[in-house]
């Protein structure tokens, strides 16, 4: 029986994951239930596979077919990258060691910062007024070419996956509640209130969102040609 995915649990698999230790991810993977922590640990994953880490490749198999059973945006991006790296072949997306969360935030963050740019050669992931008192936009920094100009898309997905958690739940009261909190501005604030009185639902929520946030960057990423990595991954 796997445990659910605590706070402390959910720290250690970041830190698994930005160091790519393999050996500490996949003991994580098998004390857990990995369908909830997908997108997030993938990269970490098909790092394992590469270095012939004892049991990454059945680890990869599962959680290959968990992400086609599941269909979300850019869960079928990830399954393929798990496929090549298992059979040996060279992916064709480049390698970029940008962070899904720190992109997610630039696509579906404050529209009024009009998105961001990516550092080429570093992965680093920078809003677009983040040094400059003006949107870019319209003339390009110098030395544009080693940047990956990110356009900010708005909360619109954020809030979709409110109405589909909402959706999910068995609790048919708090679905009620939840979906009176979400109409109107506000709606971000009154939603997480409302599941803050119920532990497990936030829990369920934060991991929800975050799966479908890091599966929207990472489809993001692959239309332009390139793949994350860990910090430490291939």
């Amino acid at each position: 029986m796997t445990e659910a995915w605590t706070d402390h649990a959910l720290k250690a698999l970041r830190a698994a994951c930005h160091t790519a230790d393999g050996p500490s991810l996949l003991a994580l993977l098998r004390s857990h239930d990995p369908a909830g922590v997908l997108q997030q640990c993938g990269d970490a994953l098909a790092a394992a596979v590469a270095r012939g880490v004892p049991g990454a490749p059945d680890a990869a198999i599962a959680c290959t077919s968990a992400l086609r059973e599941r269909g979300w945006p850019g869960d079928e991006v990830l399954a393929e990258q798990l496929d090549t790296v298992g059979g040996g072949a060279v992916c064709l997306l480049q390698p970029l060691p940008v962070d899904l969360e720190e992109l997610s935030g630039l696509l579906e963050g404050d529209p009024a910062w009009g998105g961001g740019r990516i550092k080429l050669d570093t992965g680093e992931c920078r809003p677009a007024l983040a040094d400059t008192e003006e949107l870019w936009d319209e003339e390009e920094p110098e030395g544009a070419e080693r940047w990956l100009h990110v356009p900010c898309d708005g909360s619109h997905d954020a809030y979709r996956d409110m109405e589909d958690f909402i959706t999910a739940l068995d609790d048919q009261d708090l679905a009620r509640f939840l979906n009176i909190a979400i109409q109107g501005p506000g709606a971000f604030r009154r939603f997480k209130d409302m599941l803050a009185t119920s532990p497990a639902q936030l829990q369920r929520y934060r991991l929800f969102a975050a799966e479908r946030q890091h599966g929207r960057a990472r489809a993001w990423l692959a239309d332009h040609g390139y793949r994350p990595t860990p910090p430490g991954g291939h």
